[in-house]
């Protein structure tokens, strides 16, 4: 239940933010934008870890150097979003932001990346990406 709460949690900040970050792009520029969220995150992230101390510094050297590359796609993701919503507007970006999050998670699961266990798909789960493809496409409309 916990984990859910927080994807909710997790879905309303982005879009939040993508709202946040299409608002300062245009009175400032888009990459400004970028750059004031990737710090503004870095220093709530830094004051947080402080406090909350669940880690260790130690383990660093045991990351796949491919997965500290997370953080530079962050930068691609507000890029991305805040062009979008300038586009097609909130409602569209993040409902094919959303589509697009599930379509990579299929191929994650699917194929085992990142070193998740594979995971077999059945045809209620591709119904549900279809209809989520739909109700996008209605959207539009």
């Amino acid at each position: 239940m916990l984990g859910i709460i927080f994807a909710f949690l997790g879905g309303a900040f982005i879009t939040l933010q993508g709202v946040a970050n299409a608002r300062i792009s245009q009175d400032i520029g888009t990459w400004q934008a970028a750059t004031i969220t990737q710090l503004t995150g870095f220093i709530a992230a830094m004051v947080i870890m402080l406090f909350v101390r669940d880690g260790s510094w130690r383990r660093f050297k045991l990351v796949n150097p491919l997965y500290l590359s997370g953080g530079a796609y962050g930068a691609i993701i507000i890029f991305t979003e805040v062009t979008a919503i300038q586009q097609i507007g909130v409602t569209m970006s993040i409902s094919a932001l959303m589509i697009a999050q599930l379509g990579m998670t299929f191929l994650i699961d699917i194929n085992g990346w990142f070193g998740v266990e594979k995971q077999t798909m059945r045809m209620p789960q591709f119904i549900g990406f279809g209809m989520m493809i739909a109700g996008v496409v209605i959207l539009g409309i």
